[in-house]
């Protein structure tokens, strides 16, 4: 009985609390109703009808100036909303005024979309009603309203088929097919790279990104992430777990919305366990890590009505902003902290830059509010499937929130870049790397990365072929030419430089397939002409003619192979290619 009387409190709270923020929304806002409100709460706008009623923001507000900051490959202006009290429209006035820069950032897939309509009510209760107007007198606000433009205008009925509206929704990939949230590190795409340029001239303080999750039923409206792991700076990491997220996690809950943490279960089934793990440099949160920026992830329920979807994102973006109101201070000074000593610990004190994770079994209870699930047997698929009864229920489940780092790496000095290689310099300024042109030729002594057991993936994944490797380390003294290009490692933008450029980072140039033409031998030998080689080989030298019996004898897929026999010698003759698997990029340490 207690327990019935409790869901039918929440009920009415969250209907009142929902009714209240409409309220609010209307208030004083005659002549702003947004297209989803118009629409009754089911449809959002097109791309020309969000920019206009943006434009109508800055027409009547001078706080309110809009960039264009690229085009998507479809011809699309990309546009920034700038909302600054101090009318600092440029990242050298944002400084001067001393208050931390929000960038909120929706539609990185065109069919999540909440928070553009949830942005354009924000703005309004901002300078329209004036209810959130004081946010300004502590913080400046950049909101894109749309990223991926192209992939939002692909509009559908039919193009997500498990969320529940708006009407008409988005793609989720860009015109020309990637996932622009997989493409934060490596920025194969022209949005992307847009976007990089506008992120690290701004360099927010606070990056927000707005999503719609996939998955299981559950009752929560709104899911959320933030990064607490080794994959960030401490003490970034020990604010986001102890400080901001109990207070989002409050501030949501009083505005009638259940939320709870980004929900991604061990083994599909909620008994499996609650799973949270640390986000690769590929995606937002995890490259906003590697800048030394706190960033939240915002996951609403696909199987929620839209309506709620976006007065949720609305909570949490009321929330969140109204945490930075209170404390600019200590976020600029957390930010500035986790810039100096990611330097510090990593450049001068030599500690390792943990790349790559695993969740532990360690395990804690976490109280599940889940939606009752059956498993039948099913005709269509001849497997077990799942039906969701739509019966609420309440549960302690497993909650697996700790990581294990699996691999790290030391920070040389510096790395030399080849000139033939200057287009992986593109994208290290894209990141806000420095890097210069050395301007005569040195002899320095360098580590070189030499690639064994290499393996591409099965398939292309975001337009690019992925390989994996093992490798052997030496070092020699080389004579580098003029135009190499030197990347000093000593920058802000440390954790970034070693993902992209050491060649044990999961998010890598080598590993995403930047530099594929290393694994292909391009000279070849003729049979009778290596058989004469080898015959001299094998008597000028008695430790070759050793190691080839020993391989002989002991492996007799070597054995029985001709081609491979010859190649032993051809490997290890002065005309096979010194360049074959060798990482181009050299390390100083």
């Amino acid at each position: 009985m207690f327990r019935q009387l409790w869901y039918f409190i929440i009920f009415i709270f969250s209907c009142v609390s929902l009714l209240a923020q409409e309220n609010l929304s209307y208030k004083n806002s005659s002549g702003w109703n947004t297209f989803f409100e118009l629409s009754g709460y089911k449809g959002t706008s097109s791309y020309d009808q969000t920019l206009q009623y943006f434009q109508k923001f800055e027409n009547k507000f001078p706080e309110v100036r809009i960039i264009n900051f690229g085009k998507s490959p479809q011809g699309r202006d990309l546009y920034c909303v700038i909302v600054s009290k101090d009318m600092a429209f440029t990242p050298e006035e944002v400084k001067l005024t001393r208050k931390p820069v929000v960038m909120i950032n929706s539609g990185i897939h065109g069919g999540e979309i909440e928070g553009k309509d949830a942005s354009m009510l924000l703005l309004r209760d901002i300078l329209v009603t004036g209810e959130k107007k004081y946010l300004l007198d502590s913080l400046t606000i950049l909101l894109v309203p749309i990223f991926n433009v192209d992939g939002h205008e692909r509009k559908s009925r039919y193009n997500r088929i498990n969320q529940d509206g708006p009407d008409e929704t988005g793609w989720r990939t860009t015109s020309q097919n990637l996932n622009l949230n997989r493409d934060w590190i490596k920025a194969d795409s022209p949005e992307m790279k847009s976007m990089l340029k506008l992120f690290n001239a701004w360099l927010p303080d606070f990056f927000i990104d707005s999503h719609t999750s996939d998955g299981a039923d559950y009752q929560y409206t709104v899911t959320v992430s933030l990064e607490k792991y080794r994959n960030i700076y401490n003490g970034t990491a020990v604010w986001n777990k102890y400080s901001l997220l109990p207070y989002l996690t409050k501030g949501v809950t009083e505005q009638g919305f259940l939320i709870s943490p980004y929900v991604y279960f061990k083994n599909d089934m909620p008994d499996s366990g609650l799973v949270e793990f640390p986000a690769p440099a590929r995606f937002s949160t995890g490259y906003a890590a590697l800048q030394n920026r706190p960033a939240l992830l915002i996951e609403t329920h696909m199987m929620k009505p839209y309506k709620e979807r976006v007065f949720s994102t609305l909570a949490v973006l009321n929330t969140l902003l109204q945490y930075v109101y209170e404390n600019p201070g200590k976020l600029l000074f957390l930010n500035a902290e986790a810039d100096r000593k990611s330097i510090d610990g990593f450049f001068f004190q030599k500690k390792y830059l943990p790349v790559s994770f695993k969740t532990t079994s360690v395990k804690k209870e976490f109280l599940y509010m889940g939606i009752e699930a059956l498993q039948d047997t099913s005709f269509i698929s001849g497997r077990m499937k799942t039906v969701y009864t739509g019966k609420k229920y309440e549960r302690m489940i497993p909650y697996y929130d700790s990581a294990d780092v699996v691999d790290s790496i030391i920070c040389p000095k510096a790395f030399l870049i080849p000139k033939e290689w200057s287009s992986l310099v593109e994208i290290l300024d894209l990141h806000g790397i420095k890097s210069y042109p050395l301007p005569e030729a040195g002899e320095y002594k360098v580590k070189r990365f030499k690639f064994k057991k290499v393996k591409f993936s099965q398939n292309s994944n975001e337009g690019r072929q992925n390989v994996d490797f093992e490798y052997d380390t030496y070092y020699e003294k080389t004579v580098v030419p003029a135009g190499t290009v030197f990347v000093p490692a000593e920058q802000r933008t440390i954790r970034v430089i070693l993902h992209l450029l050491h060649p044990q980072s999961e998010d890598s140039f080598v590993k995403w397939g930047f530099m594929n033409s290393i694994f292909e031998r391009k000279e070849y030998f003729e049979d009778y002409v290596m058989e004469r080689e080898a015959e001299k080989m094998l008597k000028a030298d008695q430790d070759l003619k050793r190691e080839f019996e020993e391989k002989l004898s002991s492996d007799k897929e070597f054995r029985d192979n001709p081609y491979q026999r010859l190649n032993f010698f051809y490997e290890r003759s002065p005309y096979f290619d010194k360049n074959y698997r060798v990482y181009p990029v050299m390390l100083i340490e």
